[in-house]
């Protein structure tokens, strides 16, 4: 009995390491990302098959009542930046947030499938534990990046009809 405490203490050790480990990495590589890769969509950051807009995200996730409540690691390297310090209604800014929505959409959709890594050594009811963990503490996120792309591009939008106009 004693030896399967040790196992299942140094397996959790192990999910643990795994997860910092991953999250440092994804999050250094994802701050490595010149502005080119991040000034357009991609088929992972780009609009869904599905409708997607600001009032769904509002309506059916309630994100305004937590969006606040998540934190923002955009300053966790040197020359970071923090999405909350993006502050303007300028063309600059605003596309320099849309950037860093993209950087953080990516950020959370690699680190999520580290959960199938864990299988190496966790039983299945480890690998589930770890899924499960993956997707509340991705999830959110992802929804997050999408709601605020939506809202800059909307504004942005909004500025260029203005432009136009004059």
């Amino acid at each position: 009995m004693e030896g399967q405490a040790v196992s299942d203490a140094l397996a959790v050790l192990a999910c643990a390491a795994g997860w910092l480990l991953w999250s440092v990495l994804i999050g250094w590589l994802a701050h490595r990302l010149p502005r080119s890769a991040l000034d357009h969509d991609t088929w992972l950051t780009g609009r869904r098959p599905w409708p997607e807009g600001k009032r769904g995200f509002e309506q059916r996730l309630a994100i305004r009542r937590w969006k606040a409540l998540l934190p923002d690691a955009g300053t966790a390297f040197p020359g970071g930046v923090a999405k909350n310090s993006l502050v303007g209604r300028d063309r600059p800014t605003l596309q320099r947030l849309l950037e860093e929505t993209r950087r953080a959409e990516l950020v959370h959709l690699a680190l999520w499938p580290f959960w199938i890594v864990t299988a190496l050594w966790l039983p299945p009811a480890g690998v589930l534990i770890n899924l499960i963990f993956a997707t509340l503490f991705n999830l959110p996120f992802v929804w997050l990046q999408r709601y605020n792309h939506i809202r800059v591009q909307h504004t942005l939008q909004h500025l260029s009809r203005r432009a136009g106009h004059r």
